[in-house]
């Protein structure tokens, strides 16, 4: 199984959900996924849902804040990656041309986080750890396995990530151009970069989690039974199968049916 006890600085470890009914998402990822919801009180009468798989966490969700559903942001998924030191991070990304909201804050004893927007619109959290590490299982059935950064702007993507994180990106082209990025933390693949073509319309950039499924046909019929709606897919690939979905909030993510890492 992909237990984790710990990550290796710039790998993406945790995932949380903003949705706008709890309740409701709390339901549909427990039916698709087999999680198990649990409510952990926060400050000022707020709830921070644990998500878990056999008692490991894997996710979490939380309900959105009234200024986001005022800025008309809809549910999303929020992709956490794992960094040393998160005020170095924060100081980094400035450097590179990203905007940080706010300054790093603690967690609580759980760790300390950044709010980071790269140079193209994309969100991502830097998490240094104290006591939660993050997801600790990965790649298994229910549980993340890979982050996907959508953006129109490969070029300031690569250099951006590289600079902040360490990592190594390759590009894979076809007929000249390039149709994705896939991305390195060291020796391990650590996710990858879509350029955004017409069919994305409107939407600003954004990370996607993908989430590993024993069938993704099997999953996209239990979606639709829980409310959700198919986006895109299934589609195959040379390691696997992928399809694009989303909960009955709006938030998007997708689904892997293939090999992985342990």
């Amino acid at each position: 199984m992909g237990k984790r006890e710990s990550y290796t600085p710039g790998t993406f470890c945790w995932i949380d959900l903003a949705t706008t009914d709890p309740e409701a998402a709390k339901t549909f990822y427990t039916g698709l996924f087999g999680w198990t919801a649990v409510d952990v009180p926060i400050g000022e009468g707020g709830i921070y849902t644990m998500l878990r798989l056999d008692g490991d966490d894997v996710a979490a969700l939380s309900e959105m804040q009234p200024d986001m559903r005022a800025q008309g942001i809809p549910p999303h998924w929020v992709n956490y990656v794992s960094v040393a030191d998160a005020d170095a991070t924060a100081a980094k990304a400035r450097e590179l041309g990203g905007v940080v909201f706010g300054e790093p804050f603690d967690v609580l004893d759980a760790g300390r986080m950044a709010i980071i927007q790269d140079p193209t619109g994309a969100t991502v959290m830097a998490w240094q750890p104290g006591q939660h590490i993050g997801a600790g299982r990965v790649n298994d059935p229910g549980s993340l396995t890979w982050n996907e950064l959508a953006t129109r702007d490969i070029p300031a993507a690569r250099a951006f990530y590289e600079g902040l994180f360490g990592w190594q990106t390759e590009p894979v082209e076809q007929d000249g151009a390039v149709v994705y990025v896939t991305i390195k933390n060291g020796e391990r693949i650590n996710g990858g970069m879509m350029p955004m073509t017409e069919q994305y319309g409107d939407a600003p950039p954004h990370w996607l989690p993908y989430f590993t499924v024993a069938s993704c046909g099997e999953a996209l019929t239990r979606i639709g039974e829980l409310g959700g709606e198919t986006m895109a897919g299934p589609i195959d690939m040379l390691n696997g199968r992928i399809a694009i979905v989303s909960d009955p909030q709006g938030a998007a993510f997708a689904l892997f049916e293939g090999e992985v890492d342990d």
